[in-house]
C-alpha cells in the first residue's frame, strides 16, 4: 500500500507552549490508523493543521500525493473531517445541511440527492430528514455530522474523538457504515479517540505525549512491547496468594496476577495448581499500554 498521508518534522507553538514537536508519521492508503494522545498532547492541533484551519511553523505534509502548502483546495477536496464539536446549523434541517455542504464540492442538485438519499439510508436518519438540526438529539445530530463528512465519497476520513457520548447502540451503528464504506471504497481512516476498544481495531497506532511520538506499531506488537498477560484468580482468599509471595491486586470479584507472557502464566500454573481451581488468561488491552506508555490514563476533550 502506498503512503496517502505523510507528515515530516511537524512543529507548532502557541507562545512558548510547544503543541506538536517535530512531529513525522506516514498513514496508508485504506488504512484504519489511531492516533491517540491525552488533552493538550497534540492530535487535534495536527488535525487543525491538517485541513488547513491552523498553520503550521515548520513541517512538511502531503495529503493524497497534495502539498498542504502549494494546493490545500485538492487536499479538502479529498479528505471529510468529523470534529469534536458539531459543525452543523442547528437552525436547518438535516437535509438542508446535507444540501448546502454538497453544494460547497460542486454536486449538482441530482447527484447531491443521491448521495444524500444513500447516506440517510446507510444511518437510518430518513424519517428526520426534515426536522432541524437543533432539535436531534445528541445521537441523531452525530449521525448527521458523519453524513456530512462523506457527502464527498472522500478518500480519507479524519475523525476526531467521534463518538463521545454516544450510546453504545449509536456508536456500534456509526462504525458499522464507517467500516463498510472504508471495505467498498478503500478509504482511508484517522481516528484520535479515548474509547480503547476503538483502537484495538486499528491498523496501525500512533501515541503521542507532549506533542511527540512515545510509541507506535499494531496494537499487537504494542501489547507485546508495553503489556503482558493477566490471571484473574476466583473463589481464592488474599493470605493464600500472600503465603506463596505472589504479587496480586484486585480487579472487582478476582484477585488479579500480572505475568510477562503466557509461558509465564504456564510456569505459575504448573507450579501452584491448587491455586488455579477457577481463572481466566487475559491478555493486556490498549488501555494497559497507553498507562504504561505515557503513565497517564486516557480521557476525551481538547486538543
Amino acid at each position: 500500500m502506498s503512503d496517502i498521508i505523510s507528515i515530516k518534522n511537524l512543529k507548532k507553538t502557541f507562545g512558548e507552549v510547544v503543541a506538536v514537536d517535530n512531529l513525522s508519521f506516514k498513514v496508508k492508503e485504506g488504512e484504519f490508523f489511531a492516533f491517540l494522545g491525552v488533552n493538550g498532547a497534540g492530535k487535534s492541533t495536527t488535525i487543525s493543521i491538517m485541513c488547513g484551519i491552523l498553520k503550521k511553523d515548520w513541517g512538511h505534509i502531503e495529503i493524497a500525493g497534495k502539498n498542504i502548502d502549494s494546493d490545500m483546495e485538492s487536499v479538502i477536496n479529498n479528505i471529510g473531517v468529523v470534529f469534536q464539536s458539531s459543525v452543523l446549523d442547528a437552525n436547518l434541517s438535516v437535509r438542508e445541511n446535507l444540501f448546502c455542504r454538497a453544494s460547497l464540492y460542486g454536486l449538482g442538485k441530482s447527484e447531491a440527492e443521491k448521495r444524500i438519499d444513500e447516506l440517510a439510508n446507510a444511518f437510518s436518519f430518513k424519517d428526520y430528514m426534515s426536522r432541524a438540526v437543533g432539535k436531534l438529539s445528541g445521537g441523531q445530530r452525530r449521525k448527521i455530522d458523519v453524513a456530512r463528512a462523506l457527502i464527498n465519497n472522500p478518500k480519507i476520513l479524519i475523525l476526531d474523538e467521534p463518538t463521545t457520548g454516544l450510546d453504545p447502540m449509536t456508536r456500534k451503528t456509526l462504525w458499522s457504515v464507517i467500516d463498510g464504506y472504508r471495505n467498498k471504497r478503500n478509504m482511508t481512516v484517522f481516528l484520535t479517540t479515548h474509547y480503547m476498544e476503538e483502537a484495538s481495531g486499528a491498523d496501525y497506532v500512533v501515541i503521542i505525549d507532549d506533542g511527540k511520538i512515545a510509541a507506535e506499531g499494531t496494537p499487537l506488537q504494542l501489547k507485546n512491547a508495553y503489556t503482558g498477560d493477566f490471571i484473574s484468580l476466583y473463589n481464592i482468599q488474599e493470605k493464600t496468594l500472600k503465603e506463596k509471595n505472589i504479587k496480586y491486586e484486585k480487579y472487582g470479584s478476582a484477585l488479579r496476577v500480572f505475568v510477562k507472557n503466557t509461558a509465564e502464566a504456564r510456569d505459575l500454573i504448573f507450579k501452584y495448581p491448587e491455586l488455579f481451581t477457577d481463572f481466566e488468561i487475559i491478555k493486556g488491552g490498549m488501555d494497559d499500554v497507553f498507562l504504561n506508555v505515557t503513565g497517564k490514563k486516557l480521557s476525551g476533550g481538547n486538543q
